[in-house]
């Protein structure tokens, strides 16, 4: 399976923050959107990083006394691991756990494709087992006949 098969089902719409946004209103975006990562662009859409949850949490613990008015560009992560539509998702997977990301932009020629989460992942390797559980459950039955 590749990516570009999970984003034709989900979808490749991506919530994005400008980079001057402070950190108390993206957790307002992650809580209205329900989501676990935010891209981080600047005022002309470049994507200039990611900040998730743990990014988040991390400036709470740490940077307690300026959380009002710390912005997301301070605690964004601008090293990005991306992917292609054309990636398989086992290689996809791999790159996550080995990583230890949640969530992977995806782009093509630099254009934002879309974003997958270690969830979307995990979803479309259940379903395609499930998929061919059926599969070898009939053929053992004897529905496919010679």
């Amino acid at each position: 399976m590749k990516v570009k098969e999970i984003l034709a089902t989900k979808g490749n719409e991506v919530v994005t923050v400008e980079e001057n946004t402070t950190v108390i209103d993206a957790m307002t975006i992650f809580s209205a959107n329900r989501i676990g990562s935010l891209l981080v662009v600047d005022k002309d859409d470049t994507i200039q990083g990611i900040i998730d949850a743990n990014d988040v949490l991390t400036a709470v613990v740490n940077q307690l006394e300026n959380i009002k008015i710390l912005t997301v560009n301070k605690i964004m992560t601008t090293n990005l691991i991306v992917a292609t539509e054309d990636d398989d998702i086992d290689y996809i997977l791999a790159v996550m756990t080995e990583n230890r990301v949640r969530h992977i932009t995806i782009l093509a020629n630099k254009e934002l494709k879309g974003m997958i989460s270690i969830g979307d992942v995990v979803k479309s390797q259940l379903k395609q087992m499930d998929v061919e559980n059926k599969y070898l459950k009939d053929y053992i039955a004897g529905k496919y006949q010679e």
